[in-house]
């Protein structure tokens, strides 16, 4: 028993393979995504619109919410002393880092 297109006097060429479709579209699909990337952040519409300070409205964050009509509160401060976490202590290390 010999193997099928070895030794019947046919080259390699004239073989018949199928299956180039779905790589040409993988590949096209592929080219496409990364242009239309490309396109996307590199566009003539999203150029930064870098201002300097000089010319900066507000010169904190609180203005300028206040200015857009946010009210600014305050955080509520924490209790002094906090209660200790429920369940035991962590361990200590078994091998301490030596100050140095």
């Amino acid at each position: 028993m010999q193997a099928h297109g070895i030794s019947d006097g046919r080259s390699v060429k004239h073989r018949n393979r199928h299956g180039g479709a779905p790589l040409l579209v993988a590949a096209v699909v592929a080219i496409l995504g990364v242009l239309g990337m490309l396109v996307v952040d590199h566009g003539p519409w999203s150029k930064p619109k870098v201002q300097p300070a000089a010319s900066a409205n507000y010169s904190t964050t609180g203005e300028a919410a206040r200015a857009a009509g946010a009210n600014v509160m305050p955080t509520e401060p924490k209790a002094p002393i906090e209660p200790a976490p429920p369940g035991p202590k962590p361990a200590q290390p078994a091998n301490p880092i030596p100050p140095q």
